[in-house]
């Protein structure tokens, strides 16, 4: 009888476990699915060039090109996960507004560009570098700097190596894949999320065929060598302040770090435009002349 009584225990854990781990792959299958959208026709205000620049796979990376003033330098706009180039928007207008060309694209696996899965800046890295070339080309060799947004941010640093940029603006950069997810879970299931985060990110590598290790901006950034500025919500939950100090305590000189007060993991100059553009416009004058 008490054989017949823990062999159903155990049968009921299996399939407890069974039901744990299917769900867990169904909610990584939707956690890196695409997000294709069509992204509309450019605003009314602003002179855009609708551009489609080509990549080494013979997929295009679609986005919108404004050209500034002749002596000024350009801006790449990166934006975050789940969304497009039309998020970027606002920054391109002060960013025009003052002078520089920018250049707004959609990563691969977002908006308009074609991709498979999302990466959380791996394979998005390709489309930045193609990106980068193309925009110092269009400003004819002048300097160009670099915003990322979240994923953005982690693009402009994750692939084989770090952009080529001559400054770099990071907002709310995860630390590590790892952290990012754990945050994720916390957030909705509490502390039960540290226990059920290795088991969702047990399926990353098989699933992506890219090693976890190769998913932490706070140790690419070492490679990079042009100022950074990286910006942080004091209330970010998603990427914790700590992140950003990690991510700053590994960056070279020249570098900075700067927490907005009272900013969650959201759009950062939508939260407080006028200390956002005195930041960014300061930063750029200075690192991009």
């Amino acid at each position: 009888m008490q054989l017949l009584k823990r062999t159903r225990i155990l049968v009921y854990l299996i399939l407890c476990l069974l039901i744990a781990f299917t769900g867990l792959y169904i909610v990584g299958g939707i956690l890196v699915s695409s997000k294709p959208t069509s992204v509309g026709p450019p605003p009314d205000d602003l002179p855009i060039e609708v551009v489609r620049i080509p990549k080494g796979d013979n997929s295009l990376t679609h986005g919108w090109f404004l050209e500034g003033r002749s002596d000024a330098a350009g801006v790449l706009l990166l934006h975050g996960v789940g969304a497009n180039r039309r998020e970027m928007l606002d920054r391109a207008r002060f960013l025009f507004s003052a002078g520089y060309s920018v250049l707004l694209i959609d990563m691969q696996a977002h908006g308009e560009t074609y991709g498979e899965h999302i990466t959380f800046g791996f394979l998005e890295s390709v489309d930045v570098h193609e990106s980068l070339r193309y925009l110092r080309a269009r400003v004819h060799g002048r300097k160009v700097g670099v915003i990322g947004s979240s994923m953005g941010g982690a693009a402009a640093l994750l692939g084989k190596k770090p952009i080529d940029a001559d400054a770099l603006v990071l907002e709310g950069v995860f630390a590590t894949l790892e952290q990012a997810i754990e945050n994720r879970i916390v957030m909705r299931l509490g502390e039960l999320g540290k226990t059920l985060s290795p088991l969702l990110l047990l399926q990353f590598e098989p699933r992506m065929g890219i090693s976890l290790e190769s998913m932490s901006p706070a140790k690419a950034i070492s490679d990079f060598h042009a100022p950074v500025l990286i910006a942080s919500g004091s209330e970010d939950r998603h990427a914790l302040p700590s992140e950003a100090q990690a991510i700053y305590d590994a960056a070279n000189h020249p570098k900075s770090l700067w927490y907005l007060e009272g900013a969650h993991h959201q759009d950062l100059h939508r939260y407080d435009k006028t200390s956002y553009q005195r930041k960014i416009l300061s930063f750029f004058a200075e690192n991009l002349k």
